[in-house]
Formats: structure tokens, sequence, C-alpha cells
């Protein structure tokens, strides 16, 4: 993992101090590498397979033949865009989960996080590779806190994320709107070891949720929001990220501690540069110290080729 460096702005007013653009990039693991990209398509490696999903931000030649990409053990088709079913091809009869692994930054501890992969209708397969950018940056600042804090995951899918945090030390609320996707986390909570550690689950709409959250006087000392450009909630409460993102941050800012440490969104598969999230970021962080850093999460091809852009995000830090 390294950091492309950004330049650092000090805004006269209220806001936050800002850093941008900053690039993340993910090189990959053990259990993950980008093999090959192009044509619309990306081969990466996820534990013990080889897959094909489509990448339109591929525009480019890929490096490896046609015959190599041919011999991966799954191939996704049939979709044009992310909100769309498809279907997974299959060289030769596979499980539909498979384990994997993720390590713990040395300098908060030797745990692993473990987990399943499973190949969804959605071509997702559980988990986002370059998210890993994120969950070292914040292990190492609830680590740091040297006391509990309370962090919020919201749209928490698989509960990866949770599982960082709690690791490093913090107490977790998980919330997602998908019931499947929150047995799917208890699955890799079991896998994982960690039944022990303090997770709360919650199947709601993530909105709604925080609203009450508000009215109740919650408090949380660090948040994760990693919402999809379109979902639907439990009871079919639509969320669009245009139109329900700007009143999610200003409520997310009052369920914020006096004494937070960090906040962080990403932003998947939508036609908007990083600084719409960084402006609305600023806006609602108004009046708070630290440090907001805004860019995008790259994953670069194994063997130290291209750079793959996969989304947008800002994130803020009290000690930034």
């Amino acid at each position: 993992m390294r950091n492309i460096p950004p330049a650092i702005s000090k805004d006269p007013g209220t806001k936050p101090a800002a850093r941008w653009p900053l690039m993340l990039e993910t090189e990959g693991w053990p259990d993950y590498a980008l093999i090959d990209s192009g044509h619309g398509r990306k081969l990466e490696r996820y534990g013990r397979y080889r897959i094909v999903r489509p990448e339109a931000q591929a525009l480019w030649t890929p490096r490896l033949s046609e015959a190599e990409w041919e011999s991966a053990d799954a191939h996704f088709t049939g979709a044009k865009d992310e909100d769309s079913d498809g279907r997974w091809r299959y060289r030769k009869p596979i499980g539909e989960t498979w384990p994997m692994a993720w390590r713990l930054p040395r300098a908060v501890g030797e745990g692993e996080v473990r987990f399943l992969g499973r190949f969804t209708a959605f071509r997702h397969v559980g988990f986002f590779p370059e998210q890993e950018m994120h969950w070292a940056w914040f292990a190492q600042e609830i680590h740091a806190a040297k006391r509990q804090p309370k962090v919020l995951n919201l749209f928490g899918y698989t509960g990866i994320a949770s599982f960082v945090a709690a690791m490093a030390g913090a107490q977790v609320t998980h919330v997602d709107a998908s019931k499947k996707a929150i047995g799917w986390a208890r699955e890799n909570q079991e896998m994982s070891g960690i039944a022990d550690l303090p997770v709360r689950w919650i199947v709601d709409d993530a909105m709604k949720f925080v609203a009450r959250e508000v009215r109740r006087g919650s408090r949380y000392d660090g948040i994760i929001l990693d919402p999809p450009k379109f979902g639907r909630g439990p009871n079919g409460e639509v969320w669009d990220i245009f139109e329900r993102l700007p009143e999610m941050m200003r409520l997310c800012r009052q369920l914020l501690s006096d004494d937070a440490l960090f906040l962080c969104l990403s932003a998947y598969s939508i036609r908007a540069s990083f600084m719409a999230t960084h402006e609305l970021t600023a806006e609602a962080l108004s009046g708070l110290s630290g440090t907001i850093e805004s860019g995008e999460l790259l994953i670069r091809e194994e063997g130290g080729g291209r750079t793959l852009s996969t989304s947008l995000f800002s994130r803020w830090s009290r000690n930034g």
C-alpha cells in the first residue's frame, strides 16, 4: 500500500483543513490482486479463484492474451451496469463460497479478519478490495485513541469494516438494510473467531436509523459510510445518493461526539468528481478542527502495471 502525496490547503474560515487530491492505491495482498484489465473488463484473483468482471473505466488494451482471460475460473456476464442482475459462467463447477483473509496493520496488532467470498447476482463477491486503504486508516485512528470509541458503520454490507474497527478496539454498531447481508456478516464474524467482540447488528434503512439516533441524542466517535448509488431499505425505502447523501451527512454531523475521531465516506459508480464529496463533507463538518482528505481509491495491476480508479472518497480526521 502507498499514498500519492497531495497538496494541503487551509480554509481561512471555520472548515477543517483540506488535503486533496489524495490518491490511495492498493497493490493487493496475498488473497487479492488485479491481474489485468482492459476492453471494459478486469481480471482479478480472489483467494483461490481468478474471476473476470465488467469494468467500464478500463478503456485500454489488456496485456494478457484472450486465452489467459478465458482460463479464469468465473466470468460475470449479462449486466450492463452495477444495478442489474447478471450471471456467472464457470470454467468448471466450483463452490458458492470460499475463504479469504486480510491482516491488520502491524501497528495495530497481529489480528487477521477472515471472511467468505461469494458469487452474487450483482457481480460483487462480498467486499471491495480497495477499501483496505480505509480499513488500515481507521484501524490506526481507533488504536491510537487509547480508549474504546463508539463507531457507526452505515451500509455495512458483509461486515469487514466493522470487524476491523472492533479488532482495533472500537464498540461497533453495524447497519444494513439487507437481512441477507447481515447474515453473511454473521458468518464472517464466526469465521474470524471474534464473536466476543462488541458488534451490534441492525437491519434497518440507514437514513431512518440515523434520524432516530439523532432524536435519541446518540453520539459516535467514528462514522463509516459506504453507500450505494441506488438502493432500497427493508420496507421499500428508496436511496438515491444524489438526493439523500446531503441529508445523511447533516445527520451524521449531529451524531459525532465532541471528541470524535473520524468520518469516512466512499462513493461508487457515480458520475461526479471527488470534489463533490469533498465540498459536501466540508460543509457538513463546518466548525470542526482536523483535516478532510478527498480523492480516489485506486488498484494497481499486479507487477506494477496500470492503475484502475474504483471510487471517490472524503474522510475527516480530528488528528489529521
